[in-house]
C-alpha cells in the first residue's frame, strides 16, 4: 500500500520522484472533489462579499459566505496542528488558534520564506475554472477535436439556496487540495536546488527570472500530466458499470464533469501557478 510523503524525513519530503508521487494522487484527491462539486450550480451568492449586491448577510463577518465557512473550517484545522505542517498553507493565516495537539519535530526541509499564493489560487478556481465547469460559461475549444458532446457546457442552472452549504463545504475541500498542490512547488524547487547548487546559486545571483524558468520547466512532463488528468477526469467521470469508454466518449452516458474544464484548470493555472512558488522561492533562496 502507498502512503504519503513523511514530513518528519527530509529524504523523503526532497526525493523528487516521491514529490511527483504525491502530486500525482493529489490529481485524484481533485478530480474526486470537482466531480462533487459540480453537481451543483456555481451559486454565485455565495461568493460574493455581505456588503455587495446579492452577498448573503453573515453576522459580524465581512467575508463571503464561503470565506466565512474555510475561515472557520481553518481554525478548526489549526487545532489539530494542520498548518504546523510544511505543506499545508492557510488562506487566512491571521489569528489562527493554537493547536490542541502537542507540537511535532518537523525539520527544517525549506528555507524560511513568506510565498503563499492562495489568493491568486482562490482566484482561479471561482472566478475562471467554476464558471466553466458549471456552465456559466462556455469551454474554451482546442485545436484537436477532444470536445465531445457529454463535455458541452449545459445552460447556467439557476441559484438554489438550498445547496449553499453543500458547495460552500466542498470548494473549501477543492481549494485546500489545490492550495497544497500549488505550494508543493517549494519542495520541487528546493529539490531541483540541491541537486544543482552551483547553476541555481548563479540564475539567483543574477535574478535571471527567464533562465530559472527554463531550467525548473519541463514541457514534455506538463504534457504528460494534462494527458493523465483527461484520462482520469473521462474515466472518473463515468459509471464504470457502464465500461470503459476513455477513447468513446458518448459510447456509455454523459460525464459527471466538463473534462475539458478540468485539463484547462491545470494548464491555465495550476501549473503556471506552481511554477510562480517555485520561482519566487527560489528568488529568496539565498536571503
Amino acid at each position: 500500500m502507498d502512503s504519503a510523503i513523511d514530513m518528519l524525513h527530509p529524504s523523503d519530503a526532497l526525493d523528487l520522484s516521491k514529490i511527483r508521487y504525491q502530486l500525482i494522487r493529489l490529481e485524484d484527491t481533485i478530480i474526486f472533489h470537482i466531480i462533487e462539486r459540480v453537481q451543483f450550480p456555481y451559486n454565485s451568492r455565495i461568493y460574493l462579499p455581505p456588503t455587495t449586491a446579492g452577498g448573503l448577510p453573515l453576522p459580524d463577518s465581512s467575508h463571503s459566505f464561503l470565506g466565512y465557512i474555510l475561515h472557520e473550517t481553518e481554525r478548526l484545522h489549526a487545532r489539530v496542528r494542520r498548518y504546523q505542517a510544511p505543506d499545508e498553507y492557510p488562506f487566512f493565516p491571521d489569528n489562527l488558534p493554537e493547536p490542541l495537539l502537542p507540537p511535532l519535530s518537523y525539520p527544517q526541509l525549506l528555507h524560511p520564506n513568506s510565498v503563499n499564493l492562495n489568493n491568486a489560487v482562490m482566484d482561479a478556481y471561482i472566478n475562471h475554472f467554476l464558471p466553466e465547469a458549471c456552465g456559466v460559461r462556455p469551454t474554451a475549444t482546442s485545436n484537436k477535436d477532444t470536445t465531445t458532446k457529454s463535455n458541452t457546457p449545459q445552460a447556467e442552472r439557476a441559484q438554489a439556496q438550498e445547496n449553499y452549504g453543500s458547495c460552500a463545504v466542498i470548494d473549501v475541500l477543492c481549494l485546500q487540495a489545490l492550495s497544497r498542490r500549488v505550494h508543493f512547488g517549494k519542495f520541487v524547487a528546493e529539490a531541483k536546488f540541491l541537486k544543482d547548487t552551483p547553476l541555481f546559486t548563479s540564475l539567483i545571483r543574477a535574478r535571471d527570472i527567464a533562465g530559472i524558468t527554463r531550467e525548473i520547466t519541463d514541457e514534455k512532463v506538463e504534457m504528460q500530466v494534462l494527458e493523465r488528468l483527461r484520462r482520469k477526469a473521462t474515466n472518473y467521470g463515468r459509471d464504470p458499470a457502464l465500461g470503459d469508454a476513455a477513447d468513446q466518449a458518448d459510447a456509455h452516458g454523459p460525464l459527471k464533469v466538463n473534462v475539458d474544464a478540468v485539463v484547462n484548470l491545470y494548464k491555465d493555472w495550476i501549473i503556471p501557478l506552481t511554477k510562480r512558488v517555485e520561482i519566487d522561492y527560489l528568488l529568496t533562496r539565498l536571503d
